[in-house]
This record gives C-alpha cells, structure tokens and sequence, in this order.
C-alpha cells in the first residue's frame, strides 16, 4: 500500500483550535505542555523522571493481564520495561466501543505504537512502551453501543448502569452474529470472527472483552492495556480525591483557563464543576454534589456524607470515586511515566485546559500529540478519482463544489457571464448618471433595477451551469458514488465506519501499513490506497 499526506486545514475537518496548537499558534503557548518534537520530548523525560511508583504498576497490569500475558512475549517484556526507571510511555485512551467503533479507535493505537518506535529510533537509550487506557469507568453506554459496516448500523440493545467496563458480555450473541455476518467467508473473516467470539462471547465483562480483543489485534507490536478501575491504583490518587472534592481545586483552575482561552479567541470543550469525580458501584456511577449545609450527596441514590464521613470513605474505599473527563488525565498521569497524551481533535481542545490543574497538584502535564487521521482506500478507487480529473486533496471539497468544478472544466461552453455583466454595469454607471442629473433622488431607484438584475443574471448563470451538468451526468454520478464511498454520510470514513470489512481485506497487514505509514510529529492528514 501507498500513502499521501495533506495538511490537515486541507480537510475542512477539523476545528480551529486544533489547527492553531499544530501551527504552534503563540496565544495557544501558556496553554501546552513541551511542543511535540524530539527537543520537547528530551525535556519531558527529565520532568518526568522519579514521580512514578513503577513497582505497583507493574504489578497491577501483571494482575490484569493474567495467564494473557504469557501469548504475546512483546507485551510481557514492555510490562517488565515499566520497572525500569529508563522506561517511559506514550498513551491513548478510548471508551469502551463494541467491536472497536468506528476506524479512530484502531487509528489512535497504531499512532501510540509508532510515536514509541520513532522515539527509540530517536533516544536509544530509552525504552517507551505504548499503552492503551481503556476508559472503563465512562457510563455512557449509548456512545459504544453500536458500529457500523456499510453504513449499516449494529447494536447491541440492552439496558445498562454503571460504569461500562462492568458490563456483563451475558446476551451478546445477537449482536456478535450480526457484525459477523457482514464478514462474509474467508481466511480473515474467519479469523476476525473467532476474536470477536473470543472476546465478547468468553469474557465475563465488556473490559475484559476490550482487553482481549485489543490484544488480539495488537499484542505483537508490544502494546499494553491498563485498567485504571482498580483499587490499589486509585488508592495513589486518594489523596488526589480528597484534596479535590474537598477544596474544589479543580474546578477553580480550569474555570480560569477556559476564560483565558476564550479572551485569547479559543473555543473550549469542557466545564469543569465544582466536584469532578462520580460515586461509583457496580450498579450506578453518580455524580457527588456539596449541599448547603455542607453534607455531600450522591445525587439519585439517597446517600449523603459529612465532610469527616466523606475523607473516610475516600481513604477506605478509593476505588468508589469515578474522575471524571477533567480528573482522568490527572490520575493517568500521576500512575503513568508518561511522555505523551495521543488524542482526537476535541480530545486536543480539552487538554488545552487542564495545565493550571496539573500545575496546582505537581504533576508534570504531557505533550500532546493529536492522532493520525486517515482514509483507506486503494487503487482502484485512486484510478477513479483521477480519471475524474480530481486530487485526494480536492475531494475534500463538498459534492456540489466539486460538480460544479467538474463542468467549468469540461463544458464547450462559456457559463461565466462575467463579462456581460461588466458590460451592464458600465451601462448603469451612465443610466445613474443621467438620473442624478434630472434628480438627485432617482439615484436609489437605479441601484435597486441595478440589484435585481444582477440577481437575475446570476440565476441565469446557475441555470446554464445546471443545463450543462445534464451533458455531463455520468461523470457527476461517478462524484457522487466517489464522495459517498470516502466519506460515508458526509462525514469522514474514520468517524463512521468500523475497521472490520478492511480487516478482512488486508488482514494483520492493516496494522502494519498503518504503523508504516502514519507519522504522528509530521501533522498532517494519511490518504492510505
């Protein structure tokens, strides 16, 4: 397979923050960490150094990991790396989404893997261990209920509570045969099929099911799956959740930044409140509010705390308090030697208010890296886009620019009336002339003849435009199926369709070319055919 890269403002995909922190916009500057470039990467492995306590990491992924650590030598050893104060991480994290989601899910991996390889290339010295964050404690269900294949909608329809890594996978036989039933029957279906089935129908929860099927997928390249719903890990960030809740410290910073940003003419993506972190159970994850006597409740369930009675629970039972989006990065990065954060363009945006935070509790805030984005395709499709006489860069136009391009370019005829209009322009300049000379007050009156004749000559032109696209119908119809098939719904193809019919075309060789190709410090938008 072969790539081409464009600029990501090339898109028209992706918002203007994103594009500024890429462009190392100076407003942006007091927001982010290190630049995301091997001299900002030097000076994180020195902020770094010495905050994490390696040896309960280590042996808390050996525990989640289990008799699974024994089939993929390259993670086995990267898990033992992470005790070695040389050893550092880059990371993504993503919820829980059945049978990955849509194609970012695989993208934002194989970004993390590769940023690795290129940082060893570049500081030998280093081990950086790729990590996947699997965001189990997100309860919102009817984001990863469902992915699609074709445009073809599949979801799994079952009630749900909690955090979803939770989840029992009891019931999901229906959903399993439908998504492999649009595999069809081959050797990478096959083997396809036989993941999904030994992660969603074998594993008792939908995070064990992640885990195993991510592993499946990308084991070889040494990646490492974390679990932060665990007990002795949130039991180093219980003072963290003390600190937090009690004195809303949080909440405090991030309000000052988000205004910041906007002064600076920057959208923000998250409101802090004024306690970030959920009570979770295996039955609920709810929000904790402080009353006005000073009690805290946990909203829906009927269960209220005294400040003492809160610190307690805190210390006794860590693992009962869920962070939420804007306390999350700080709990992966205070158990994490981690260098950097992979994530989305809006991923990007909120990170972008969370430095204050992180300065407030001495924690080195990370270089933020923003995924690959991509589109696959092949070289079929590519033959059809230049017969067209179109670019991969051109096709990110909408359907009808690029129509409207098309004729202009191929028509023998003229469907500009520029010139004409010229012509009656100059006819007016007269026209107003001679009014004002009869009176003054005509002057009004010809611009408004003038108005509805330019309006006129306009509607004129886009009815040649129209007539002419009729003697080029089958081109227009190639558009059409091309726009539809690169971006099924309009929307980009990495945003909407799963990675599993690419899977059965390319198999394991999907991850490859992909690892191969993207170039997570270069920025730029990955046409993969």
């Amino acid at each position: 397979m072969k790539a081409t890269y464009i600029d990501y403002k090339d898109t028209n995909s992706f918002s203007d923050t994103l594009l500024a922190y890429l462009d190392d916009h100076p407003a942006l500057r007091p927001f982010a960490g290190n630049r995301p470039e091997l001299e900002g990467f030097t000076r994180q492995i020195a902020a770094k150094e010495g905050t994490v306590d390696r040896k309960l990491l280590v042996q808390r992924l050996k525990q989640q990991y289990g008799d699974l650590l024994q089939d993929q030598q390259a993670v086995a050893a990267n898990v033992e790396a992470l005790g070695n104060e040389q050893t550092f991480t880059v990371t993504t994290g993503h919820q829980l989404n059945i049978f990955t989601g849509p194609l970012y899910f695989i993208f934002k991996i194989a970004s993390a893997i590769r940023l690795a390889r290129d940082l060893k290339a570049a500081f030998p010295a280093y081990t950086f261990v790729p990590i996947y964050w699997m965001a189990t404690e997100d309860h919102d269900f009817a984001e990863i209920n469902h992915t699609r294949l074709h445009g073809k909608k599949i979801s799994w329809e079952t009630s749900a509570q909690g955090a979803t890594g939770r989840m029992k996978t009891e019931g999901m036989g229906d959903v399993v045969r439908q998504y492999q039933n649009f595999l069809g029957l081959s050797e990478n279906s096959s083997r396809l099929s036989r993941m999904i089935d030994e992660a969603y129908l074998q594993q008792d929860n939908l995070a064990n099911a992640t885990r195993l099927l991510v592993h499946r997928l990308f084991g070889s390249y040494g990646l490492v799956i974390l679990d932060a719903d665990d007990r002795p890990l949130k039991q180093s960030f219980a003072s963290v959740i003390e600190q937090d809740i009690l004195g809303e410290h949080s909440h405090q910073a991030i309000e000052q930044t988000s205004k910041a940003l906007k002064e600076a003419g920057f959208a923000t993506q998250v409101h802090a409140r004024e306690i970030n972190f959920f009570y979770l159970t295996d039955a609920f994850r709810e929000r904790i509010v402080r009353l006005d006597d000073g009690r805290y409740e946990v909203l829906h369930q009927g269960i209220y705390f005294t400040e003492a009675e809160l610190r307690t629970e805190i210390r006794n039972h860590p693992e009962r308090f869920s962070p939420n989006v804007v306390m999350r990065p700080l709990y992966q990065e205070l158990i994490l030697p981690n260098l950097a954060y992979i994530g989305g363009g809006a991923e990007m945006v909120y990170w972008l208010q969370l430095k204050a935070s992180f300065q407030h509790y001495g924690i080195a805030f990370p270089i933020l890296v923003p995924r690959n984005s991509a589109m696959i395709t092949d070289d079929n499709m590519a033959v059809k886009v230049l017969r067209l006489d179109l670019t991969f860069r051109s096709i990110f136009k909408t359907t009808d620019e690029l129509k409207k391009e098309y004729v202009r370019r191929h028509t023998k005829h003229r469907l500009n009336l520029h010139d004409e209009w010229m012509e009656l322009n100059a006819i007016f300049g007269k026209l107003r002339l001679r009014a004002h000379k009869i009176d003054p007050t005509l002057g009004p009156s010809t611009d408004a003849v003038k108005a509805r004749l330019r309006k006129a000559i306009n509607n004129l032109e886009k009815k040649l435009l129209k007539a002419d696209k009729r003697n080029h119908e089958d081109a227009l119809i190639q558009i059409d199926r091309i726009k539809e098939k690169l971006f099924p719904g309009g929307v980009l193809q990495e945003r909407s369709e799963n990675f599993g019919l690419l899977y059965v075309k390319y198999g394991d060789r999907l991850i490859s070319e992909l690892v191969a190709h993207f170039e997570p410090l270069a920025f730029k938008f990955t046409i993969i055919y």
